[in-house]
C-alpha cells in the first residue's frame, strides 16, 4: 500500500521540486521509503512520483518508481496472485531481479499490454510510462478499492492517489465544482467520476485510461463490468451447492488477502460479515489470527460485546479498546485533512479510531467490507420493497403527494413532536411520488433532497450522470432486489464506504484489504437468485448458513447495528459549538455557496428542538470544515 503523485506538462513548467512536494503530502501512505522520476522530452515535462508502505518484498529491490525494459511504473496496491502470474511469465524466459508484486505487474504488461490486468487478483491503482510509445497508462482496480484522481487543463496532466496532492502544484485551480457538491449534500458523498474541482475527477473503477504524449489525446475505457454478470441468466443451481461453491470461492479470496511479508490482523465487529472472514482464516490456523474491535460506552451503539464472544469462540487474538468522547472529539477537526474532499459518513471516526488501534500491532488489516451489497445484508432493502408495496396500493397517492408538497411540515408542529419529524415526512411524501421499489431506496439513501438541495445551494448546478443510472443497463433477468444490490455496488459502496476504509487506514500508515470485494465472489454471487441472498425478510440468508458452520447461531443472531456512532451522546454541548462556529452567518457568506437563510433554517430548527435529525446540520458542518481547510 502506498501514495502515488505525478504529472505530465505539456507547457514545461513543472520541476522535480514540484513532485517532491505532490508526492510528499502523502507521506501518511508510504512513511517507509520514495522516490521520484523526472524526464524532461520533446513534447512535456514528466513527473512520476512514490511513496512507500512496505509490505512485500520489503528490501529495496522493491523501490519505486521502477523500470522493466522501456515501462516505469508508480503503484499503488497489491496483487495478491503475484506468485502464479510470475511463474506463468518464467515459461516465458521473463527474468525477475525482485520478489515483489510491482516488477510482476511490469513483465505482465510487457507481455500483454492492457490485458494483463485480466491477470490480476487484488487491489490497485498504478500508472505505467511507456517511454517508447510515449504514452501514459492509468489504472484502477475493478471494483475501485484503491483511489486514483487525475486533473487535465491547460496543458497540465495531474495524478495522485489523494487530492491533497495537487494542491501543492502552483497551476493547479481549485475551482468548485457545483454539480459535485450537490451530490455530497444528496448523499453524503461524492460519486465518481466527479470530485469536488472542476477539471478534476476520479478514475472510474474498472478502468483504464490512456494519454498520449504526442498527441495529447487522453481516453478511457472499462475493462470489467459487474452489470455483465447481473444481467446473465440466474444459474440454476440448488441452494446447498450454492452455499458449498460461495464458501470455496470465500476461502480462496480470503487467503489471498493473508499474503504479506508483515504482520497481518481483522477488523472484526461482532457481525456475519467480519466473522465469516475471521472464522475460515481462523479454523485451519494453528496461530492465532489478530482481531482488533472498538467498543463505545454507550450499550445502544456498542458491538464490542459480540465482537469478544466470536473472538472467544474462534480463538482469536483478540484486543478491544473502548473510545471514549474526548478522543471522538479529537477526530472531528481532523476530518478535512484526512478526507481531503467533503466526506459526510460519521462513522469515519470509529474507522480512524479501529485503525489506530490495529497499527500498534500490525500493518496490514482486513475488512468485511461489500458484505451487504454482495450478499442482500442492508435494512434498506427490505425497507424500499416494504414501503413502495404499501404506499403503491395507495389510491390517489399522486394526489396525496402534490397536497404533501404543497403542505409545508412545520406546520404540522404542534401536532406532532416526533424526532426527525421533518425528514420522516418528506420522506415518505417522496416514496409516494416513486414509481418503483428502486427509486424508494434512493429516496431512502439521501439526506437532502434535489428540491432541498436547489434551496440549500447559492448557485446553479445541473443534474449529472451518476452511477444510479446504470439501473437502466440492467436486464429483465434482474428482480427490484438485484437493481438495488448492483446500483450500490456503483455508489454507495464504491464512493462511501471504499473511501471511508481507505483515508483511515492510510491516515495511520495501515494497509487495509477487502477480502468479500474478490471479483470472483462478486461475479459467482450476482449470479445466483436473489431469494439465496434475502428470503422471506432474511437478509444475508447464503452467507449466513456459511458463517454458522463455524459458529453458533445463538451467538450470531441479533438485530444488524452498522458501524454507527452515538452523535448526540458524544458530541453535546461540543458539536453544537462546532456548528455556531462553522456555521455562522458571515462565514456561510465568505464561501459564496450556499444560501446563507437556508442555512440558518437549518441550524436554527436543529438548535432549537432536532425537529431535522442531526443528519442534515453535520453535512453542513464537514463542509464548511472542509471548505475553511481546502476551498
Amino acid at each position: 500500500m502506498c501514495g502515488i503523485a505525478g504529472f505530465v506538462d505539456f507547457n514545461k513548467r513543472s520541476d522535480k521540486d514540484i513532485l517532491i512536494k505532490m508526492t510528499d503530502t502523502m507521506a501518511h501512505r508510504g512513511p517507509d521509503d520514495s522516490g521520484y522520476s523526472f524526464y524532461q522530452t520533446e513534447f512535456a515535462n514528466i513527473g512520476l512520483g512514490h511513496r512507500r508502505l512496505s509490505i512485500i518484498d520489503l528490501s529495496p529491490l522493491g523501490h519505486q518508481p521502477m523500470s522493466y525494459f522501456e515501462y516505469e511504473i508508480v503503484y499503488n496496491g497489491e496483487i495478491y496472485n503475484f506468485k502464479e502470474i510470475k511463474e506463468e511469465l518464467k515459461e516465458y524466459d521473463y527474468k525477475f531481479s525482485s520478489n515483489s508484486d510491482t516488477e510482476v505487474i511490469l513483465a505482465s504488461f510487457h507481455k500483454w499490454g492492457v490485458n494483463c490486468v485480466h491477470k490480476f487478483i487484488g487491489m490497485f491503482a498504478f500508472v505505467v510510462y511507456d517511454k517508447r510509445e510515449q504514452k501514459i497508462y492509468l489504472f484502477r482496480d475493478r471494483v475501485g478499492v484503491k483511489p486514483l484522481y487525475y486533473y487535465y487543463e491547460n496543458g497540465l496532466f495531474l495524478f495522485a492517489s489523494e487530492l491533497k496532492s495537487f494542491h501543492k502544484h502552483p497551476q493547479f485551480k481549485k475551482e468548485i465544482n457545483l454539480d459535485a457538491l450537490s451530490l455530497f449534500f444528496q448523499y453524503g458523498y461524492i460519486l465518481q467520476p466527479y470530485s469536488i474541482f472542476k477539471n478534476c475527477w476520479k478514475l472510474e473503477a474498472c478502468s483504464y485510461a490512456v494519454l498520449d504524449l504526442m498527441t495529447k489525446n487522453f481516453s478511457k475505457e472499462r475493462y470489467w463490468d459487474v452489470i455483465n454478470y447481473y444481467n446473465q441468466p440466474k444459474l440454476n443451481i440448488s441452494f446447498d451447492d450454492a452455499v458449498e461453491e460461495t464458501e470455496r470461492i470465500l476461502k480462496s479470496a480470503f487467503e489471498y488477502r493473508m499474503v504479506a511479508d508483515v504482520s497481518v490482523g481483522m477488523f472484526l465487529s461482532g457481525g456475519y460479515d467480519s466473522s465469516c472472514v475471521t472464522a475460515l482464516l481462523q479454523k485451519d490456523r494453528t496461530e492465532k489470527i489478530k482481531t482488533f474491535t472498538i467498543g463505545f460506552y454507550e450499550e445502544k451503539y456498542n458491538e464490542a460485546k459480540y465482537a469478544k464472544r466470536v473472538a472467544e469462540h474462534l480463538g482469536t487474538d483478540h484486543t478491544e479498546y473502548y473510545c471514549t468522547q474526548k478522543e471522538a472529539q479529537d477526530i472531528l477537526p481532523l476530518i478535512p485533512e484526512i478526507w481531503d474532499e467533503p466526506f459526510g459518513d460519521s462513522s469515519a471516526i470509529p474507522t480512524t479510531l479501529v485503525s489506530r488501534l490495529a497499527r500498534q500491532k500490525v500493518t496490514v488489516s482486513l475488512s468485511a467490507d461489500g458484505g451487504d451489497e454482495i450478499f442482500g445484508g442492508y435494512d434498506k432493502y427490505v425497507q424500499s420493497v416494504k414501503y413502495f408495496n404499501f404506499f403503491n396500493k395507495i389510491p390517489f397517492k399522486k394526489m396525496i403527494y402534490n397536497i404533501m408538497d404543497i403542505l409545508n411540515p412545520r406546520y404540522l408542529y404542534p401536532f406532532n413532536k416526533t424526532y426527525n419529524f421533518e425528514n420522516r415526512y418528506d420522506k415518505v411524501k417522496s416514496i409516494l411520488n416513486c414509481d418503483s421499489v428502486y427509486e424508494s431506496m434512493i429516496v431512502i439513501s439521501r439526506y437532502f433532497s434535489e428540491k432541498d438541495t436547489k434551496k440549500l445551494l447559492n448557485v446553479n448546478h445541473i443534474k449529472v450522470k451518476t452511477g444510479f443510472d446504470e439501473v437502466s443497463r440492467l436486464n429483465l433477468y434482474n428482480d427490484e432486489i438485484d437493481k438495488m444490490m448492483c446500483i450500490d455496488f456503483f455508489t454507495y459502496q464504491l464512493d462511501d464506504i471504499l473511501v471511508k476504509v481507505d483515508r483511515a487506514t492510510m491516515s495511520v500508515s495501515l494497509e487495509g484489504r477487502e477480502p468479500l470485494l474478490d471479483h470472483r465472489i462478486i461475479e459467482f454471487v450476482s449470479r445466483l437468485p436473489s431469494k439465496y441472498k434475502i428470503n422471506n425478510g432474511i437478509k444475508k440468508y447464503l452467507l449466513k448458513e456459511i458463517v454458522h458452520k463455524y459458529i453458533p447461531r445463538e451467538i450470531m443472531d441479533r438485530r444488524k447495528m452498522g458501524f454507527s456512532i452515538p452523535m448526540v451522546e458524544w458530541f453535546g454541548n461540543e458539536l453544537k459549538r462546532y456548528v455556531i462556529e462553522y456555521l455562522d452567518e458571515s462565514r456561510i457568506k465568505l464561501s459564496g455557496l450556499l444560501n446563507v437563510s437556508e442555512v440558518q433554517r437549518v441550524k436554527n430548527s436543529w438548535l432549537k428542538d432536532n425537529r431535522l435529525g442531526v443528519s442534515k446540520i453535520w453535512l453542513l458542518l464537514v463542509f464548511m470544515m472542509w471548505w475553511e481547510r481546502w476551498g
